[in-house]
């Protein structure tokens, strides 16, 4: 595990970074750093500090679709790239180090072992916003049965193909070019239908939260498990999750992520509750640039995983039960701000 120290060490790294770039007083003759953009960023963040402190804003919740267009457009230019293990998505690849035992110990407390080699026999997953199907896979490795969707139809062809070169994978691993709002529909297939949803470096990419977390506990039987990997809303995350990642070191590519779709771990808790689920745990994450590997830490300032659980409720004969999954939306959306 990673010390606080640690944690320190690489904050000062690239402070120090970052106070060159605004002062102009680079030494380092990487010429792959764009100085004007992080200049950029840092008056941005100066802006945002000054205007609100940074405060917590209330969660997104006005388009009553997961889907932003920005961000499909976005990932569909990186379709192709997902398996580079060197590339764009070395930080997923690296992650699964941590998120794939994650999910295997949080379900097998939950339901036990099942089969031998394969731990996850029988149960159903749903792996949201799967991409090229960097995680799907292992999942399938360990015996699951796992769909994969994204709307991003170049990324599920990616995954298929992928997917098709290991034998082992066949009838456990399955893909849809589909969003989670459209297989969640009432009386759809995917309603009630899986054991655990896994929405891992998703959720800070979408238009709505709530009609996320809503459609999650639409698709998962009760006692079900949801799974989240994210960055919470911080100034730390600002500082390393999008200057200093995007544009200092370049783990990811510039314009990956949008500091105002983070959330922090007491809010999508809160929300998460207020929709259904109880959280069961939070933990905190952290990227080391240098080894390009991931560890558990105690602070949860930048990097974060959470595993909730779906509550079992009991049928309200005085209610009507809509067909429209936006109706729904509106219903949970009114509790909660106007109760």
């Amino acid at each position: 595990m990673y010390s606080k120290k640690f944690e320190r060490f690489i904050l000062g790294v690239c402070t120090r970074c970052l106070t060159s770039a605004v002062n102009g007083t680079t030494t380092s003759a990487r010429t792959a750093v764009s100085w004007t953009s992080v200049r950029k960023h840092h008056k941005q963040f100066l802006e945002r500090r000054s205007q609100n402190g940074f405060a917590v804003v209330r969660i997104r919740h006005a388009s009553k679709t997961t889907v932003d267009p920005n961000e499909v457009k976005r990932f569909r230019l990186l379709a192709t790239k997902w398996w580079n293990e060197q590339g764009d998505f070395a930080a997923l690849h690296s992650m699964n180090d941590l998120r794939v035992p994650f999910i295997r110990d949080n379900l097998l407390n939950a339901h036990g072992g099942r089969q031998p080699g394969k731990p996850l026999a029988g149960l159903r997953i749903l792996d949201v916003g799967c991409g090229g199907g960097l995680l799907t896979e292992p999942l399938g490795r360990l015996g699951a049965d796992v769909l994969g969707i994204d709307p991003v139809a170049d990324s599920i062809g990616t995954a298929e193909v992928h997917a098709w070169h290991d034998p082992d994978l066949r009838g456990n691993v399955r893909y849809r070019a589909i969003t989670l709002e459209e297989l969640s529909e009432k009386g759809g297939k995917g309603a009630g239908q899986f054991d655990a949803v896994v929405a891992s470096e998703v959720v800070e990419h979408l238009a709505d939260l709530e009609t996320f977390t809503l459609c999650c506990n639409q698709v998962l039987k009760p006692g079900g498990s949801l799974f989240i990997t994210t960055i919470n809303k911080t100034q730390l995350s600002y500082a390393l999750a999008i200057v200093a990642a995007e544009e200092v070191l370049r783990i990811v590519p510039s314009g990956t992520h949008d500091w105002d779709k983070f959330v922090s771990p007491v809010e999508l808790e809160r929300l998460l509750e207020s929709n259904g689920f109880h959280v069961e745990s939070i933990r905190g994450m952290l990227y080391n640039p240098l080894s390009r590997a991931w560890s558990w830490t105690e602070s949860t300032s930048i990097n974060y995983a959470l595993h909730a659980v779906k509550l079992e409720e009991e049928p309200n004969p005085d209610e009507d039960d809509p067909e429209d999954p936006t109706v729904i939306v509106a219903q949970a959306k009114a509790r909660r701000w106007y109760n």
